[in-house]
């Protein structure tokens, strides 16, 4: 066997398939664990609200235990800020190299702050948690079990990432694109090997403790829907317009309340401002249940057709409020099923009035919403792929696979024709300015050589997670191997080998720790 064979099987083939196999079957069993407690914990929140419904009396004594949370989250925020806000956004800054964390505390945190935010019912979703669990346990994993292989570390993370999107929505294949379309924003045969192989291991794992707890592994009821003719696909694109446009007024508003937020909710002390969505979301919580939790249950009974249409207006203004308010609040949870309650919510409304005032069928109301909720995904989050896809695995829209394209296409392009950032980018750049406040960042010119056995060797340039922002400028060839040119005609990096590298970075110790970790430590 040649030297450049065993060492493409040793630093990646073997890593990438025992790291990462064993990553998704740790974080499928850790996610399949906490549906398990968030299902039980949103029955209890059913029941307390109900009970508080039929004796307002007691709203004093909610009240009180609210002051209590508030206090519970404050205290958490302080000392691990990552625990704040939507777990997409923070995954994908830390899937970048961009936001540090200590993955016990975040894993804990998460798991915990969350169950709490589903108690209290606030219109937040389990898949932001479990996307920041399994990135947690990433590297967890890499921390205990490859110490000396630290430049897995994004790799297993971002496997972690995808096997955690897969436990809670059963969307593998969407999963994997999470990590290609939003997390990366890039495509190369590592990230594909390791979300793979992580998904598929999540997968195995979900469906074998699945039964056990109880806990379904499918996240809607299959639904027999309608197909649309050639000559009614006029439909999907009317609803794509309708929510593209929606997305863009959402996107906007959310623009709105996060200024107003920055301008006057920042004079009121941090406590305050939690208490205050907390006591919001008790008392629409009081007026009705389909003000709380992450949308779920409201989606299932959209599809099927049991909603009030003209009660959806007063649940998008109210649910899009509370969402965006515990965002800025810093509230643990997800926003990703809370965003496809109001796709969902606003494609039954258009439904409702095409079925009344066309000649349309109402045969086709389910696969309405289901255009609906696609076209959200990939106008309020700008993920068209991931969408596509998610319409196929979890939304079972396998025989509209046009209907679907067209809306995710058209819903996409009238987000990017009017400017507007999706709202995980948003989150994220305004994360970001917290965490690094005035610092300003420096930036460095330097030379590294790549050292025997290290986790460059054998790889391409395109293929390796160097530090944020930092860029591979140059390539000189050691002589032993200059003329080595792989299948593809491209140049891999081997012993020897020298690397112009230019940084820009915030914390010049880390940064330089992390390519270490890649070239080897140099001289």
């Amino acid at each position: 066997m040649k030297k450049s064979q065993k060492n493409y099987i040793y630093h990646l083939m073997f890593p990438a398939l025992i790291y990462s196999f064993f990553t998704g079957t740790v974080v499928g069993i850790v996610i399949v664990i906490f549906k398990f407690c968030a299902n039980m914990i949103i029955g209890w929140s059913n029941t307390i609200y109900t009970v508080l419904r039929q004796h307002p009396v007691y709203g004093i004594g909610a009240a009180a235990v609210l002051c209590a949370a508030a206090g519970i989250y404050l205290i958490s925020y302080r000392r691990h800020s990552n625990l704040r806000g939507g777990g997409i956004p923070t995954c994908i800054g830390i899937l970048r190299g961009l936001i540090p964390f200590h993955w016990i505390y975040n894993f804990i945190g998460v798991f915990f702050l969350s169950l709490m935010t589903f108690l209290i019912g606030v219109p937040l979703g389990t898949e932001g948690p479990s996307v920041q669990i399994g990135t947690a346990l990433g590297r967890g994993i890499t921390k205990i079990f490859a110490k000396k292989h630290m430049a897995w570390d994004r790799y297993l993370m971002t496997g972690g990432a995808c096997a955690g999107f897969t436990a809670a929505t059963d969307a593998p294949i969407s999963g994997m694109m999470f990590a290609i379309e939003e997390a990366h924003q890039r495509i190369s045969p590592m990230i594909i090997l390791v979300s793979t192989v992580s998904v598929t291991a999540s997968k195995i794992a979900c469906a074998i403790l699945s039964p056990i707890f109880g806990v379904s592994t499918q996240l809607f009821p299959q639904i027999k829907m309608a197909v649309f003719r050639l000559q009614d696909l006029w439909m999907p694109v009317f609803i794509a317009v309708v929510v593209g446009l929606f997305s863009v007024a959402f996107l906007k508003y959310h623009t709105i309340l996060k200024r107003f937020w920055s301008k006057y909710g920042k004079r009121l002390p941090e406590y305050v401002r939690i208490l205050g969505v907390l006591l919001l979301t008790l008392i629409f919580g009081l007026i009705s249940p389909s003000f709380l939790s992450s949308g779920h249950h409201m989606i299932e009974n959209l599809l099927l057709g049991h909603h009030i249409w003209y009660l959806l207006f007063g649940y998008i203004l109210v649910r899009t409020t509370l969402m965006f308010l515990a965002n800025s609040a810093g509230i643990t949870g997800g926003m990703f099923l809370p965003i496809m309650a109001l796709g969902a919510m606003i494609s039954s409304i258009i439904g409702r009035f095409l079925i009344v005032y066309t000649d349309l069928s109402s045969e086709y109301y389910s696969i309405i919403v289901v255009i609906g909720i696609t076209s959200c995904i990939a106008g309020m989050m700008k993920m068209p792929l991931t969408a596509v896809i998610f319409a196929f695995e979890a939304l079972m829209a396998f025989e509209n696979v046009i209907p679907v394209l067209l809306a995710s296409c058209i819903a996409y392009l009238i987000t990017e024709v009017f400017g507007v950032e999706s709202i995980n980018d948003y989150v994220l750049e305004h994360r970001l300015k917290e965490i690094r406040g005035d610092k300003v960042p420096v930036v460095r010119d330097v030379t590294v050589t790549v050292q025997k056995d290290t986790f460059a060797v054998g790889k391409q340039v395109r293929d390796i997670f160097w530090p944020a922002n930092t860029f591979v400028l140059s390539v000189k060839k050691a002589e032993a191997h200059s003329e080595e040119l792989d299948q593809r005609g491209d140049k891999t990096l081997g012993e020897g080998d020298m690397l112009h590298v230019r940084y820009s970075t915030y914390d010049d110790n880390v940064t330089k720790r992390e390519l270490y970790a890649i070239v080897g430590t140099q001289e």
